[in-house]
């Protein structure tokens, strides 16, 4: 409740001075030169699994509606709303909003509504600040995301400062008090997140420091994760270019349980390849390390967008019993009459014993018609290993931003 209050007392306090009657002609043109945020996407996803949890159908669309106002001095104030409606509501969102039909499989679109943003923001050339309920990516978002596949998307209560008055170089700290999931779940928090990025000839550097403290369970959980890494490109020709890309992290967690040690964790990544006439050709292998007792977690991380699409490993610990996992991927992707085409295969063992975790085939085809209108169809099919339920999951949708 308190960081509610907080909140609204910091939105009406912008609001106020900004109304003050010196500025009243400003104060107009910054409500009404703003932008109206309208966005409906409709999906849907068809999961069938080769257990006895009969086929989920999940009809649903997002509804956005929202608006920023225009700049005055810099700032800005945003609020937006998001809806999920289902359509066809045949499977289990794992929630309690009424489409949780335990004999069918999960997909996590649960059918309700919530404010989605609402922040103060400001910007000027080497500074930038954004207070409230705001969307927080870093980088690829392998450790924080909005998870902007799903139909709600994880956004955060947060303080955020950017700074950018070095050519090249950026560096932001966040400091989130709580954590909005795709679950339409608050989970509070005291998290702390650096990230800085200098950008060279050669690519771009990021060093982070990611202190996550969970508290809206039992213990209070912790994940501190510090890491290092480069990605980049190379010319070799004029339509030919070398693209690399290397990453590393340790984590140490405390489960909060009193007497019990803490857990040491690496994550690593090596990617290399190509993009020859518009056409990227990729291989790598990403590792979260585990050891039987613990493996590396990444709690606010974009996880499907990782590890394949069929979501078969969004939690190392759970899924890999604690052995941690090696993702070893090759991937092709371009463009054919304007028609986004991509190929994913992946290869799944256990970082501990090498155990086979299965494989899985991972293909896109989307198109953005207009700055206002998308469609695409994503398919996913997950082979067991020695574990592992065979899974396929198909998604057709259409999307249109106003």
């Amino acid at each position: 409740m308190t960081k509610k209050i907080i909140l609204a007392s910091a939105i009406s306090s912008a609001l106020l001075a900004a109304a003050m009657p010196t500025q009243a002609q400003s104060f107009s043109e910054f409500v009404q030169d703003g932008d109206v945020i309208v966005e409906l996407r409709v999906r849907n996803e068809i999961v069938q699994e080769d257990n006895a949890v009969d086929d989920a159908i999940a009809m649903t669309a997002r509804t956005r509606l929202g608006y920023e106002t225009a700049s005055m001095a810099g700032f800005k104030v945003l609020a937006e709303y998001d809806h999920v409606t289902a359509l066809q509501d045949a499977y289990n969102s794992g929630t309690d909003f009424g489409d949780n039909d335990a004999t069918k499989s999960k997909v996590i679109d649960p059918a309700t509504g919530d404010i989605n943003r609402a922040q103060v923001s400001y910007k000027s050339d080497i500074f930038g600040a954004t207070l409230g309920r705001q969307r927080i990516i870093f980088d690829n978002a392998r450790f924080v995301g909005n998870v902007g596949w799903r139909q709600n998307e994880q956004t955060y209560d947060a303080a955020r400062l950017d700074f950018t008055m070095v050519e090249n170089l950026s560096a932001t700290y966040a400091y989130i008090n709580q954590v909005n999931t795709i679950k339409f779940e608050d989970q509070e928090a005291e998290n702390h997140l650096l990230n800085i990025g200098y950008q060279t000839p050669f690519g771009k550097v990021v060093s982070y420091a990611y202190l996550l403290n969970n508290k809206s369970g039992a213990t209070d959980v912790t994940h501190d994760t510090f890491g290092l890494s480069f990605k980049g490109k190379a010319a070799a020709t004029d339509n030919v270019n070398v693209l690399y890309a290397a990453e590393y992290a340790s984590q140490t967690q405390n489960s909060g349980v009193t007497g019990a040690k803490d857990n040491d964790a690496e994550y690593t990544l090596i990617e290399a390849g190509a993009s020859v006439y518009g056409v990227t050709l990729l291989a790598g292998m990403e590792v979260l390390g585990g050891d039987g007792d613990y493996a590396f977690e990444t709690p606010l991380a974009t996880k499907h967008a990782h590890n394949g699409w069929a979501d078969q490993f969004l939690g190392t610990s759970g899924t890999t019993a604690n052995k941690g996992l090696n993702d070893t991927y090759a991937k092709v992707a371009g463009k054919v009459a304007g028609i986004k085409l991509a190929a994913i295969y992946h290869d799944f063992s256990t970082n501990k014993d090498s155990d086979d975790l299965g494989s899985e085939i991972n293909l896109l085809a989307a198109k953005k018609f207009d700055d206002n209108f998308s469609a695409g169809i994503k398919f996913a099919q997950y082979s067991e290993g020695d574990t592992g339920t065979d899974t396929d999951k198909l998604w057709v949708w259409a999307e249109a931003k106003f």
